[in-house]
């Protein structure tokens, strides 16, 4: 009869299981730096120190009421620095005159649409085919000096202005072309602090590039409304972290106009090189793809290294366009290429030679940022690159308050006495139950089933690749509680009158009896943790997370192969 469990199917899944897990968790002892075991298994801050980064998404969601011909010809007005008189307006297009020279590059620039100049008799008639939208776009562009997006949002049509700016400072600046905020019906501003959930993804994947490109691949990342990002860094001090992660702000690539050589140097702020260089492109407008890796410019020893990117089409017009309009071909050591990164200088060098000649004919997609050479020039590529590829960024990101930093010597602390805290809770329970029963053949079966379910559990967590916390430690030992709980209901229904019974109908109608009360309670539990993984976040939702899935576990796997277990006894 004792045999026969080994040939049962919920039996042999259950090792087959186990079996997988210890694989998925990989335990092997080491004995350096000191004898230890290794796993596979991920541990949060919590377990193994680091610091915890909370930062802020600088945006604003907002609809506008403003009339396209008094938003396009103020304008219009500022960048022509000319008189505007609309002469004529349909819904797809303006057509104005004005004495100033108009370039259909230029307001090609200003991304209205399709443009049409005809020359008259002192002055010229323009044909812009643009929509409103488009119109109030380029306005918001051009006077917050960044990215707008026209998006949907909760059924509602939208500007996204990727900069932080105040309800109050954003009334002020449409009062001067007579447009207001919008309102909903019961009379609300339409105006939201943060950015589109889409934005909020993208920049939650752009600073998990820029961090695993730093070889941090157990960072943990996520998002808490469309406002907030909270970045996790096992193993990385609090300074370390501050740079890291409080630095993947707004890449902008502009082009020195006047000054000479050596007049923009690496650190320099905007506002002191803003009235010698203009503005060429932002990051995500401009920059297709980075280079993972630095590489050398030549085959020698002493060969500069560099990083090398490649730009979009609308980004190598721009960059031509530039080189052309401020003369970079005929003097290109005094017109420089400036990368800026949250309004700081990060690099500054001219056009190679090369360069400056082929951008005469076509635009060039293909570039290098040189360096230097040694050791030196390579790190500095190595940032240069992050910081190209942080440059899409969709939006400024800021750390709010103090970062939360564990140190090393105490998340080991936390982690062994973790692990004794769950050795003791399951030796509690095998002394308890002993009390109970006074039976070995029982309790030895259910305190190995408990084992299992732990063993499952976490080769779940290692193969998913779940960040173990305190908070799911918790929540582990909050299982083995539930195991306890379900399996003593199995072995009281079975026992009945004192001795289990035989196989047969006796048998299967106490372990259905039992089954309903365990199926009754996993499901509450299940209902109870639903909400905080859904709405949850942190600590709430990994205790959730692994609460749920070990009461799944159980009712799927372990319950039924012990109820087997013990019939074959």
């Amino acid at each position: 009869m004792k045999g026969e469990i080994f040939r049962d199917w919920q039996v042999v899944t259950l090792i087959v299981l186990v079996l997988a897990s210890v694989i998925a968790i990989h335990p092997v002892y080491s004995t350096t730096p000191e004898p230890h075991f290794e796993t596979r298994l991920k541990y949060g801050l919590d377990l193994v120190g680091g610091t915890s980064i909370q930062l802020e998404l600088e945006g604003a969601l907002v609809k506008v009421n403003f009339d396209r011909d008094t938003v396009f010809k103020a304008l219009m007005e500022e960048y022509l620095n000319s008189t505007v008189t609309i002469t004529s307006s349909t819904d797809d297009s303006i057509t104005f005159t004005t004495p100033a020279r108009v370039t259909t590059a230029g307001l090609n620039s200003l991304g209205f649409g399709e443009v049409t100049i005809t020359p008259l008799n002192g002055s010229n008639e323009v044909v812009v085919r643009t929509s409103p939208e488009a119109v109030m776009k380029a306005f918001l562009q051009n006077r917050l000096d960044t990215e707008v997006i026209y998006t949907r949002y909760h059924d509602t049509d939208l500007f996204e202005i990727r900069k932080e700016i105040s309800e109050e400072e954003l009334e002020s600046l449409l009062k001067t072309v007579n447009a207001t905020i919008a309102s909903d019906s019961k009379g609300n501003p339409i105006f939201i602090r943060g950015v589109t959930p889409e934005t909020a993804r993208i920049t939650k994947q752009v600073i998990d590039d820029k961090l695993n490109t730093f070889g941090l691949k157990d960072i943990h990342t996520r998002t808490v409304g469309d406002r907030y990002i909270i970045v996790d860094l096992p193993g990385v001090d609090i300074e370390t972290a501050r740079v890291l992660v409080g630095r993947p702000g707004k890449f902008e690539v502009r082009i020195q106009t006047a000054g000479g050589e050596g007049a923009i140097q690496k650190g320099m702020k905007l506002d002191e090189i803003e009235n010698i260089t203009a503005h060429v492109f932002y990051g995500a407008e401009g920059i297709a793809s980075v280079d993972l890796a630095p590489s050398k410019r030549g085959r020698e020893e002493d060969s500069p290294w560099g990083a090398s990117f490649h730009l979009t089409q609308e980004g190598g017009k721009k960059l031509r366009e530039a080189a052309l309009k401020y003369g970079v071909v005929s003097d290109r050591l005094n017109h420089e290429v400036v990368m800026l990164l949250d309004n700081e200088v990060i690099y500054s060098a001219p056009f190679a030679e090369e360069l400056a000649r082929d951008i005469v004919d076509t635009p060039v997609y293909s570039l290098q940022a040189s360096t230097g050479p040694g050791d030196a020039g390579f790190r500095e590529a190595q940032i240069l690159l992050v910081h190209l590829r942080a440059g899409a960024l969709p939006v400024n990101v800021k750390i709010l308050g103090v970062p939360i930093s564990i140190p090393a010597p105490l998340g080991e602390r936390f982690r062994k006495q973790a692990t004794l805290a769950g050795i003791l809770a399951v030796l509690a329970v095998g002394f308890v139950v002993y009390l109970r029963y006074r039976q070995p053949k029982i309790v030895l079966p259910m305190i190995g089933t408990i084992i299992s379910e732990i063993v499952i559990l976490l080769g779940f967590a290692s193969m998913i690749k779940w960040q173990l916390d305190l908070a799911s430690i918790a929540g582990i030992i909050a299982v083995i509680g539930t195991s306890v709980d379900q399996l003593v209901i199995i072995t009281d229904e079975v026992l009945g009158g004192g001795e289990i019974p035989a196989a047969g109908g006796l048998f299967l109608s106490r372990l259905k009896s039992a089954f309903t009360i365990i199926f009754v309670a996993a499901t509450t539990t299940v209902v109870a943790m639903t909400p905080l993984v859904w709405m949850g976040f942190g600590a709430l939702k990994g205790f959730a997370i692994i609460t749920i899935a070990g009461v799944m576990i159980g009712v799927i796997i372990t319950r039924p192969a012990y109820g087997r277990i013990i019939q074959h006894l």
